[in-house]
């Protein structure tokens, strides 16, 4: 943990050094044009895959980028991010080789997160003639992080936070993207949402 310590003492110091208003500007202002909702893997950090700074994206990540209309947490993030940051943007962002994914096709028991996998399993059985005619079990499994993406760009369309926005003419768009670990690039699934 003094690692870590030690790491932020220097991240800090090398931000000044570059830029010597860099924090007092980051600490005044938070107006983010984008919430990013993504999958809480180490691997998929939202600002750094899409070349923005910190205060210029609002993040909600979980395990598989869901949309459950019952995590609270994820709808104060969504609402605050509408409501209060007025964002114009919101990018739900899944993974290829998405270990929540896995999880929720693999026929194991997890625990707990098998219950919050749920949503994935219930997708794999409505799209499985499709999904069983790819080969390929990771295209597969690929496929079905698109799907879960598009399923939740509805889940963020469908909730009564945004729906309120659109009606108050409020200009935003749902976004669904889904970003590969093996060459760094985000892929549009052409799946937006906007009134």
């Amino acid at each position: 943990m003094d690692q870590l310590f030690k790491r932020n003492v220097a991240w800090a110091a090398e931000r000044t050094r570059d830029d010597p208003d860099y924090f007092r500007r980051l600490s005044e202002l938070q107006a983010p044009e984008y919430l990013w909702i993504g999958c809480s893997d180490s691997r998929v950090p939202a600002n750094v895959i899409t070349g923005l700074q910190p205060g210029e994206v609002f993040v909600h990540r979980n395990v598989a980028n869901l949309v459950n209309p019952g995590d609270l947490n994820c709808l104060a993030v969504l609402q605050f991010a509408v409501d209060v940051l007025r964002v114009k943007h919101v990018i739900v962002c899944g993974h290829y080789g998405c270990g929540g994914v896995r999880a929720a096709l693999d026929g194991e028991r997890h625990g707990l997160i098998d219950y919050w996998l749920h949503p994935i399993r219930d997708l794999a059985d409505a799209h499985e003639p499709a999904l069983a005619a790819i080969a390929d079990h990771a295209a597969r499994h690929d496929r079905l992080c698109e799907l879960n993406v598009a399923a939740q760009v509805r889940q963020v369309a469908d909730t009564p936070i945004v729906r309120d926005a659109w009606l108050r003419g409020q200009p935003l768009s749902i976004h669904g993207w889904v970003y590969s670990l093996h060459d760094g690039l985000l892929r549009d699934m052409h799946c937006t949402r906007k009134d």
